[in-house]
């Protein structure tokens, strides 16, 4: 593979349910030896009910999946040695909010929000934010195809949701660049091609805000 160089210190790799993020920053930190943040979805024990019953487990599976973040960002993202080392993480702590607006009722959604603002207050925002974007047709064959039996449920309406929370956040975030690309039918795991196309994208310099571009 060709050598690259990382202007970025700090990317969080975003995407929907389904779009491969967690895939592609094991590959990415594989190859480059970063250091690698994921969240675990397995560990939270509140996550199959919540989609056999979400109005029930809403604010219990969105507490623990907050709280699980903020140890792990704690612990991984110390200033003194967060810019030593590249990071690459699979989630924003912002995540955290943005699932928790469309899964709970509104004044659960202000407690949490208010619990939100204390924690989020201490850690550094990324360098990067790259948001892979797919069509929900093809979030759903990513979901069926992965087989997690608590996630067979997930409608299409709820993934255009959490879609379009995303990119409501995304209009008013000015502080980060980020960087939308578009990888409709695009394998960066097995298909090299794609996969430096992808890194080219993600080490060039952008402006703070949406940067939107069509990986082919």
């Amino acid at each position: 593979m060709q050598q690259f160089n990382w202007k970025h210190s700090y990317v969080a790799i975003e995407g929907n349910i389904g779009a491969g993020k967690t895939t592609l920053c094991k590959k990415l930190s594989s190859d480059f030896n970063t250091r690698l943040i994921l969240e675990s979805f397995d560990e939270n024990p509140f996550l199959s009910k919540f989609y056999e019953n979400p109005e029930q487990h809403a604010f219990s599976v969105e507490l623990f999946f907050m709280t699980e973040r903020y140890k792990q960002l704690q612990q991984s993202l110390s200033p003194t040695d967060l810019f030593q080392q590249f990071t690459i993480s699979d989630y924003f702590f912002i995540k955290t909010l943005l699932f928790a607006k469309q899964n709970l009722k509104d004044d659960e959604y202000h407690l949490f929000n208010n619990i939100f603002n204390i924690l989020t207050t201490n850690f550094p925002k990324p360098d990067l934010i790259v948001y892979l974007h797919r069509p929900i047709e093809e979030l759903l064959k990513n979901i069926k195809k992965r087989n997690r039996s608590y996630e067979q449920q997930i409608s299409a309406e709820y993934l255009q949701t959490i879609q379009t929370a995303y990119f409501d956040y995304f209009k008013v975030e000015n502080d980060i660049p980020i960087l939308i690309i578009d990888v409709e039918g695009m394998d960066f795991i097995d298909n090299t091609n794609n996969y430096q196309h992808l890194i080219q994208l993600m080490i060039g310099d952008y402006k703070k805000g949406i940067n939107r571009i069509m990986l082919d």
